[in-house]
């Protein structure tokens, strides 16, 4: 399976953006500026991100995109179907009742084994990604990240806020 760029941007969005003061927002420009991809694409992303009430959209001048809830309550699922859908990636379409073997649909009365491997494999997954939330990503971009980027990284921030 191969996410598009698009969930890699919107959770590292969402994730700078759980650092953000309550009463402010940042901008879908400087927000690619900061990641240093094309702001036109990911607003695309922006815009499926607060379809899915996960960022709101703020007017003015100070205006931009913040959290539309507490950084606890988004799971790196729930950005992942905002961008890519709630569709499984699998899709069986029975093709074991094609070809030579084929038989009529009634004699087939379990599920394919295929179909029910996949099924399984995606419903694990996306356990995984639920059971991880914004907050636990900013906790460990705090340990992981290297000090001189957290310091270039806060100096950013404060810069993009005034």
């Amino acid at each position: 399976m191969k996410l598009s760029d698009g969930v890699e941007w919107g959770v590292h969005v969402v994730t700078l953006l759980a650092y953000l003061p309550e009463d402010r927002a940042l901008t879908s420009a400087r927000l690619a500026e900061y990641h240093g991809v094309p702001a036109a694409y990911l607003a695309k992303h922006l815009q499926a991100l607060s379809r899915a009430e996960i960022l709101e959209s703020v007017q003015g001048p100070r205006g931009g995109y913040r959290l539309a809830r507490p950084p606890a309550t988004v799971t790196v699922l729930d950005v992942v179907e905002a961008i890519e859908g709630t569709e499984p990636a699998f899709r069986c379409t029975e093709i074991r009742r094609r070809g030579p073997g084929a038989r009529p649909a009634r004699e087939y009365p379990l599920p394919c084994a295929i179909d029910r491997v996949m099924r399984s494999a995606d419903t694990v997954w996306r356990a995984s990604l639920g059971a991880v939330t914004i907050a636990d990503l900013t906790s460990a971009v705090g340990r992981d990240a290297p000090p001189k980027s957290l310091v270039a990284g806060a100096e950013w921030m404060r810069e993009a806020l005034r």
